[in-house]
Order: structure tokens, then sequence, then C-alpha cells
């Protein structure tokens, strides 16, 4: 028996071939704009084996509402990478000191025809806090992606 490595593991097709099938959804950009009248948007980037989708979402800025918005982003990004059979809400999301260091946690609820869980997740923030919230949709929703991906 192997263990997988990395981010990839092998199956054997039925033609004896091995195949290669990433495990989870990368983060691959993230962009965060703001207007002078004060609305922000947030677009995230997601990859998984070559193929990229986006999610968006914008409104009023502030310190809090800029998080908030970002994380809306992952949400809407991972929502289009499983063409919408997951559905996910952003229940919260806070920008903590702790430890000498900024952590961002959101509370995300998963909805669904025969799904229902709270998913939460952090990220350790060194610059970019509204890049660590989006970061951190995707730490809350990596087992529920797996599962997901797994399973199609």
């Amino acid at each position: 028996m192997s263990v997988p490595t990395g981010d990839q593991f092998a199956s054997t097709s039925a033609s004896g071939q091995q195949t290669r099938r990433a495990e989870r959804v990368r983060f691959s950009d993230f962009a965060f704009t703001r207007t002078p009248s004060g609305q922000c948007t947030a677009e995230v980037e997601l990859e998984y084996e070559g193929q990229k989708v986006a999610g968006r979402s914008s409104g009023q800025s502030s310190p809090l509402a800029d998080l908030r918005v970002a994380a809306e982003a992952a949400l809407r990004a991972l929502e289009q990478f499983t063409d919408h059979s997951l559905v996910f809400e952003l229940i919260g999301v806070k920008l903590i000191r702790a430890f000498d260091a900024n952590l961002v946690i959101v509370s995300v609820a998963l909805r669904g025809s025969d799904a229902q869980a709270r998913l939460v997740g952090c990220y350790l923030v060194e610059s970019d806090t509204r890049r660590g919230a989006a970061v951190a949709v995707l730490n809350a929703t990596n087992r529920i992606l797996g599962n997901y991906i797994s399973t199609r």
C-alpha cells in the first residue's frame, strides 16, 4: 500500500495505466479594488486540474466589510467550481489579534438539498487581511470540497 504524497494521488484505470488526480482546489489569484465612491470589489480565482474558476463580490467598503466582501468572493468561486451543487452562506468573518499575530476567522454554512453543515476556518495573516479572509474560507471548506471532488 502506498501513501499519497503532496497534492496528487495515483489511481489505476481499467487499462492498467496510472492517472493522477488533484486532491484539492488551489487558490490561484486574488484581486481587491476600491473606488473613490467607497465601493469595493474582490475577485478570487481558483484552479483545479488546469481549469480555472472565479468568484466576485462587491459592496460598501469599510475595514470589516472589506473582509466580508473578500470572503463572499471566495464562496462564489467555490459555488462556481461545484456548478452550484454546493451552496454556501457566510455567517461571519472576524479579524482578531492573538499571540502577537493577526488571525482571520470565518464561519460558513453549507446549504444544500442533502447537506447541512456549519464550517469554521482561520488563517494567520501576515500582511493582506482581505486575502486572508478568502484563504480562511478555503480552509473552512477544504474537507467538504475534498469529499465533493472524490465523489464526482
